[in-house]
């Protein structure tokens, strides 16, 4: 018997009473008692009501009931919420009532209102155990005596079940069994019928048996004894749920208890699923939102309301284009809805708007859930806010588009708006230009001040560019200190040079930078023209960068107009840059060696080895022309230590053999100095081929000073004290600095070749390399005169006093066989 929920009005005249009277709110909850099958009018299973050690888990749901419904009461406060749970004799828990005094009560009325309240607990409680017994009496009316029953027929009867029946009578002894039990327990009905549990299985088992056919009987209706794994006849894990109720007579007197075990492995799947799929929901990181087949919202979880800011009962009944944003046309949500119609599902991008206003991106899947009759019960939409990824996915544009110090197009982004422009211009006939700027010497910026000062320095500078230019014109940075203009549509090359003269302007002012002199810049750029340089974005960026280059060459600060000779000249040096790298591994360099000789003596002192380069297809190529590429394509070094190798190597050869010299000089590239394991590696050399260091001289330039030149001193003078002689080459051409001349420990100035033109009919070159004679001898070092070709050149050298010369006059560069078969080179003393 269920007393239904409308019942509870029977007692809404005392609640209002007690109201009136007292101020004083109560609740009373839900309440039933059982059928014999236990049906209950709450959301728990069964078995919460029926079992008393479950007690708490009932008392706390019914006390969450209560304390809901006060919350909703004005002027509420929980703090003071008095409860009380209402109890069967037998334990069982059918209702609770709460109360909360809304005013402050005198001690009178507080005593008047808890007699009020005993009362009306009473007045329940009674009421139920009335309702109760009358239905324990109709039901006691109508069982029948077990023995009253045909046995065969009972027997029979419990047979056709596949659940696991027996019947005990009050002392423990098993009266009947089905076939179930007799398979489960493997045994034979009548090794079970009429015996105890004691006799049957385990002290521990048949005493756990026992308290559960006592626990059926003192609570008088049928209970849920256990659940538990087992296995059955074929040894497949079941599991069971075991059911005990009490036997009586006609007199409803207990006699016996029967049981019911049934495999529940389907309900418990069944209840786990359903278990998880409730946990995903609620803590699933998406925004879950499920609708009835007309697009109604029935249920979201707590991420949805994290995200669009709606809580669950503001979107109840709701259709979900409460949250449209605007973006999309009703075009759009029709092609959606066809989708999802037809397939069943659909899955893209939306833009939706949040409870705040914002509009935000979701990824999001929409899909219909069918019932038995292949009808859409329900929509299930599960959503993500991708605002993060796309905030990602724009920065990565941005890196991949702009340039991420100066946010100005980058090289990819310039070439794509170049292609426009140039399709622009092929259909209209027109002209474009393109401006290739590189800044000069900036590398000594960064090396000076510093990176961070050189990026502001650029950012500053791309600012200064920006201004200068018209809105149609593209700058962006390729990198480093370049930069590039696109200027559309021109009319000529006056209007090209007239931007360039802007371009140029933004270098008069000098850039401020923090604790620091104002820095003044200059750059050199290059430009070429479509159509008459070429015809595709590469080749104009190509051309305008050879034409930029050829203003450095120019001497930088300038500008020039590519013309076809640049390329020409870049295919060039391309071909002999290729060729440079090829010659290392190929040893294609080889050393030729020019005599020294002594002024004074006429004899021979020492040798300069020179390197030669004889290409398969090139043919000989010029130092002039390979070392400086070397220098831009960082193969000096590698080269530089091959000859120093080479040459020392010779020179133990020559020693060896008889053949006696004072030194072989070797020149070292401004770039070799700068290597911190440039010492170690000449000191290697010396050790592995064994030439003796007094044998070797070291010829370097004046540039060597222009970087770091206190390091180029201190690797100079270690240099030195190894007994290695520095000779300062091309004196008077270069960096030259008498303060740090002074400094340097050299021990020889040799004259550039550039002076000895002409003389001594060139009286400024006569002037000029008697003052670096004169010089030399006053700071106690030896000088010596290259490019000598005449026997005048000879006598002048002689009577200013030079110590020794090279030159033509004297012998050409040869090879080292040539010089070892040459009987006039030898040493003779100086």
């Amino acid at each position: 018997m269920i007393i239904e929920p409308q019942q509870i009005a029977l007692w809404q005249p005392v609640v209002d009473k007690i109201y009136e009277r007292f101020g004083v709110v109560c609740v009373l909850s839900r309440y039933c008692v059982f059928q014999s099958q236990a049906t209950p009018l709450t959301e728990l299973p069964a078995k919460y009501f029926e079992d008393p050690l479950q007690l708490t888990i009932h008392s706390n749901h019914i006390k969450s009931y209560c304390e809901a419904a006060i919350e909703s009461q004005p002027n509420h406060d929980l703090a003071e919420l008095d409860f009380q749970l209402l109890v069967m004799p037998s334990m069982q828990i059918f209702g609770g009532i709460s109360w909360q005094p809304t005013l402050v009560l005198t001690e009178e009325q507080r005593v008047e209102f808890n007699q009020e309240l005993t009362s009306f607990i009473e007045g329940i409680k009674q009421y139920i155990v009335q309702q109760y017994n009358e239905f324990i009496a109709d039901e006691t009316s109508a069982r029948v005596q077990l023995e009253d029953i045909d046995p065969i027929s009972v027997q029979s009867f419990i047979d056709a079940h596949e659940e696991h029946v027996w019947v005990k009578d009050s002392n423990g002894v098993y009266l009947a069994c089905n076939r179930s039990v007799e398979k489960a327990w493997n045994m034979s009905n009548s090794d079970i019928v009429g015996k105890t549990d004691e006799q049957l299985f385990d002290t521990r088992t048949a005493q756990m048996f026992h308290e559960t056919d006592q626990k059926a009987i003192l609570r008088g209706v049928r209970t849920s004894v256990s659940e538990c794994e087992s296995f059955d006849a074929f040894r497949n894990k079941v599991w069971l749920e075991t059911y005990k109720a009490p036997l009586r007579d006609k007199q409803g007197q207990t006699i016996g208890v029967i049981g019911v075990s049934r495999n529940i492995a389907k309900h418990k799947e069944a209840e786990e699923q359903l278990l998880l799929a409730a946990s995903v929901f609620r803590n699933a990181v998406e925004g879950v939102v499920i609708t009835d087949h007309l697009g109604n919202i029935t249920d979201t979880n707590e991420s949805f309301t994290r995200i669009t800011g709606y809580n669950k009962d503001e979107v109840l009944g709701q259709n979900p284009r409460i949250l449209r944003s605007g973006r999309h046309d009703e075009q759009f949500y029709k092609k959606m809805w066809n989708t999802l119609i037809v397939q069943g599902k659909w899955h893209g991008e939306i833009w939706n708007r949040r409870k705040n206003g914002s509009i935000f991106p979701q990824a999001i899947t929409i899909s219909a859930v069918y019932g038995d009759n292949n009808e859409i019960r329900y929509f299930v939409a599960v959503f993500a806010d991708i605002s993060d990824q796309k905030q990602t996915e724009e920065k990565l544009k941005n890196l991949a588009y702009f340039d991420p110090l100066t946010q100005l197009p980058n090289r990819m982004q310039f070439l794509s708006s170049l292609e426009q422009e140039l399709n622009h211009a092929r259909r209209n006939q027109t002209k474009l230009a393109v401006i290739f700027i590189d800044v000069d010497f900036f590398k000594n910026i960064n090396d000076s001040l510093g990176h961070i000062i050189g990026d502001e320095i650029i950012i500053e500078l791309g600012r200064r560019f920006t201004y200068t230019l018209a809105q149609d014109d593209v700058l962006a940075r390729l990198g480093g200190d370049e930069f590039v203009v696109m200027l559309p549509n021109v009319s000529g090359t006056d209007y090209v040079s007239s931007t360039i003269n802007r371009l140029r302007s933004v270098f008069e002012k000098p850039f401020l930078v923090a604790q620091s002199e104002p820095v003044r810049l200059s750059a050199s750029m290059g430009v070429s023209i479509y159509p008459n340089d070429a015809d595709d974005h590469d080749s104009l960026l190509l051309n305008a960068d050879s034409a930029m280059h050829r203003a450095k060459s120019d001497g930088r600060n300038n500008f020039a107009f590519y013309n076809e000779s640049m390329t020409k000249a870049s295919v060039e040096q391309l071909k002999l840059q290729n060729a440079l790298h090829q010659a290392l591994v190929e040893f294609q360099f080889e050393l030729h060696y020019q005599p020294k000789i002594c002024l004074k003596q006429t004899g021979s002192l020492g040798l300069e080895a020179l390197i030669r380069w004889h290409h398969p297809q090139l043919g000989q190529v010029s130092p002039a022309d390979f070392i400086p590429l070397a220098e831009e394509i960082g193969l000096i070094w590698d080269i530089g230590l091959w000859v120093l190798n080479e040459a020392c190597t010779q020179g133990v050869r020559w020693l060896n053999s008889g053949f006696s010299f004072d030194r072989i000089s070797v020149n070292v590239a401004s770039l070799q100095l700068q290597r911190a394991d440039f010492v170690d590696e000449v000191m290697k050399v010396l050790l592995n081929t064994g030439l003796p260091a007094k044998h070797l001289e070291l010829e370097i330039t004046e540039s060597c000073m222009m970087n770091h030149p206190e390091e180029i001193i201190n690797v100079l003078k270690t240099l030195g004290n190894m007994g290695i002689a520095i000779s300062i080459d091309d004196f008077g051409t270069g960096y030259s600095s008498l303060n740090y001349l002074k400094k340097l420990p050299i021990d020889i100035l040799k004259i550039d070749q550039s002076f000895m033109r002409d003389i001594p009919d060139d009286s400024n070159n006569a002037a000029i390399a008697k003052a670096i004679i004169a010089m030399g001898h006053a700071m106690n070092l030896k000088v010596i005169a290259e490019g000598v070709e005449t026997k005048q050149q000879a006598e002048f050298l002689i009577a200013n006093g030079c110590d020794y010369a090279q030159g033509y006059l004297y012998s050409k560069p040869k090879s080292a066989d040539d010089i070892t078969h040459d009987s006039s080179i030898g040493v003779r003393g100086c």
